[in-house]
């Protein structure tokens, strides 16, 4: 009986001595996959895919820098100024632009489908700003409640230094009717089908305009500050 005992003893022993070599065995075996898997990530710093769905791509500098955000309409980024968002509703989808700081400095935003009453309202604009203020140049396209236009518009921006958006210069002078940004060029089609060139004074007044109509008379104006024609030359005027 004792040898017996003794024997399953042993038995015993010997199954315990192989489960901790098994153990050590599968622990050495996980950290060296562990390791092969952290060389990988470092080495390995490019990746190809053939699509990739998300509702928001953030490209960032090594520091965490923002430099571009792509994203849909629900999770579009307010305003980012020095990597700091604030809230700025703006119902559209696109691409938003960042500087060396991580201060919004332009972008591309669209939107479109059709309203209530089944008109269409769409748009897309391509925007460049002035450092740390608003759109110096626009490429701008509208279809809004049967309202058509599309051009180029060039803009007086306040400094950014001294007035950068949403501070409390900016919003304070915004409150006493001082815009930030003033339209001074307009170049492209108008709701009436026009042709045309639009040049403003400094206060966003338009001063002249050329302009060819659909039937192909084309007509120099030369507007008042009420944007009164003083003067109109056409094809026929001597």
């Amino acid at each position: 009986m004792s040898e017996s005992i003794e024997v399953l003893q042993a038995q015993i022993a010997h199954l315990q001595r192989n489960q901790r070599r098994l153990t050590l065995g599968c622990a050495a075996a996980g950290l060296l996959t562990m390791a092969a898997l952290m060389m990988g990530a470092t080495s390995q710093r490019s990746a190809s895919f053939d699509v990739i769905d998300a509702q928001r791509i953030n490209i960032k500098e090594p520091g965490g820098t923002l430099r571009l955000a792509i994203s849909n309409r629900t999770l579009f980024p307010g305003v980012v100024i020095h990597n700091k968002e604030q809230p700025h509703p703006r119902p559209m989808a696109g691409m938003l632009f960042f500087n060396d700081e991580g201060t919004e400095n332009g972008g591309l935003i669209y939107n479109g489908s059709l309203d209530k009453s089944g008109k269409p309202s769409s748009g897309m604009s391509l925007t460049f700003d002035r450092y740390q203020q608003d759109q110096q140049m626009q490429l701008l396209g509208v279809d809004d409640a049967g309202t058509h236009y599309a051009g180029l518009t060039f803009n007086d921006v306040a400094d950014g230094l001294s007035r950068p958006f949403f501070s409390e210069r900016d919003e304070a002078l915004h409150r006493k009717g001082i815009p930030a940004i003033t339209e001074r060029v307009f170049l492209g089609k108008s709701d009436a089908r026009d042709a045309m060139l639009t040049l403003r004074d400094g206060q966003g007044k338009p001063r002249l305009e050329l302009v060819v109509t659909p039937s192909g008379d084309a007509k120099v104006r030369f507007l008042d500050e009420s944007g009164n024609a003083t003067r109109e030359l056409s094809a026929d005027s001597r």
